[in-house]
């Protein structure tokens, strides 16, 4: 009871914070979950300690203990993104409004006995925020908007966003997972987990009316507010001590069917489907001495598994039917490596690294105005402090330099000259968490 009381707490709180979260790091996953990861470049899968297990590694959570983990995140993306050199005057330039968001992160655990462990992991899995300006095209290239909007029928406005859309351009899309997560001790060195996975995810998009005509439904391409969803997975995991010093683990999470965006059906693929990737990870953890460790981590994610994400932009097909055009992602291979070193008594600190490759194509640029997660690195460093034996403060601070792709823009396909489009984004973020033992 005391659980489902817990867990009840931390939905209403991750529900009432999660709107306009934006992790658009990994594509669109965050770079690692829980402030020790995060500390580490993400590298989490064979280290153990906290209670995120059913965002990374199930088979952790027995080694955590009875313990509790509360965490905030601010979280700051400056996008931007540019058109020049149209000779049918649809240049422009719009940064991104709406540049801090808050994240929040929970986990509890509960041993059973000393190899069964009980707990939940509550996070934010990732999202996509833009918010541009209203008036990025004016002058002649009004007509060539109206034309798109409109098929040349009705009086052009006085100015277009950049994809010729009237009023604010940007779309919100925010994800939640609650992970109950169930943890085995095969033997002294060995445990696996399981942890159903829970997901609520929400949309808006805005600005979009220049799409409208490549739409199987054209009232349904964006919508004034939110539409929402709810699916179901599942994550399992493994963990091993392989001797005093290294540690190895794995994981493997399903594809989360999701319901669909019904406001959103003439948006994307299969009639609004938006599903969260298949993805695993594995790692492995080397203890130098008894105060330095080091982790790395391999971690894929299919992002060519979801239709509304992968299907190219320069598709044939309509907007909202299978084959319609997407976002054009590829899948994700990130490469995170970790170092902790446990400086006195009461103090360990925490550095890492983390690469992944770019998942937008230059073909894609211009529908990734609304989605510009280009960035490939990741900085980190950290630290937690024992405030008593029970209890401690984990910090961390995420940095990813600025990375951009240019192309011709999809407008030029679609008959007008719509010259080089760029899309580019840095990140920072800063977290603290809270963690008790019990």
């Amino acid at each position: 009871m005391r659980i489902n009381k817990l867990t009840s707490a931390l939905v209403i709180v991750g529900l009432t914070t999660i709107s306009g979260a934006a992790l658009a790091t990994n594509g669109y996953f965050s770079n690692g979950y829980g402030s020790k990861a995060k500390s580490m470049g993400g590298a989490s899968t064979a280290v153990t300690g906290d209670t995120f297990g059913g965002a990374n590694n199930p088979a952790t959570m027995v080694w955590a203990g009875d313990r509790l983990d509360v965490g905030a995140e601010i979280f700051s993306p400056p996008r931007e993104a540019s058109r020049s050199g149209s000779t049918d005057g649809l240049d422009g330039k719009s940064e991104s409004g709406s540049n801090y968001f808050l994240i929040p992160e929970f986990g509890y655990n509960k041993m059973l006995s000393k190899s069964l462990s009980v707990g939940v992991s509550v996070y934010g899995n990732g999202g996509m925020n833009t918010d541009y300006s209203s008036n990025s095209i004016t002058g002649g290239g009004t007509a060539v908007c109206n034309n798109f909007q409109t098929g040349g029928a009705g009086v052009a406005a006085s100015s277009y966003n950049l994809l010729c859309g009237t009023g604010r351009l940007g779309v919100d899309l925010s994800q939640l997972i609650i992970a109950p997560t169930v943890a085995y001790k095969v033997n002294e060195n060995h445990s696996i987990g399981i942890s159903p996975l829970i997901g609520y995810q929400r949309f808006r998009a805005s600005g979009l009316q220049g799409f409208a005509s490549l739409s199987n439904t054209p009232s349904s391409v964006q919508n004034p507010g939110y539409d929402d969803s709810i699916g179901y997975g599942v994550r399992v995991g493994y963990y091993g001590k392989l001797s005093d010093s290294v540690s190895i683990g794995a994981a493997y999470a399903s594809k989360m069917d999701m319901g669909k965006f019904d406001k959103y059906k003439g948006l994307f693929a299969e009639q609004g489907g938006f599903d969260i990737p298949e993805n695993y990870n594995i790692g492995i953890a080397f203890k130098a001495t008894p105060d330095l460790m080091f982790a790395l981590d391999y971690q894929h994610i299919s992002y060519s598994g979801v239709a509304s994400i992968h299907n190219p932009s320069t598709n044939a097909g309509k907007l909202g039917t299978n084959n319609g055009r997407g976002f054009g992602w590829d899948d994700v291979d990130a490469v995170k490596l970790g170092v902790e070193y446990k400086a006195t008594h009461a103090l360990t600190l925490r550095a890492g690294y983390a690469h992944n490759n770019n998942p937008i194509q230059g073909r894609d640029v211009t529908f990734n105005i609304l989605a510009p997660a280009v960035g490939t690195e990741h900085y980190t460093v950290g630290g937690t402090y024992d405030l008593s034996k029970e209890s401690s403060l984990t910090a961390f601070f995420v940095y990813q330099p600025e990375n951009s792709v240019s192309a011709t823009s999809l407008f030029t396909a679609l008959g007008a000259n719509g010259g080089t489009e760029t899309i580019k984004i840095n990140q920072k973020s800063l977290g603290v968490s809270y963690s008790l033992k019990f």
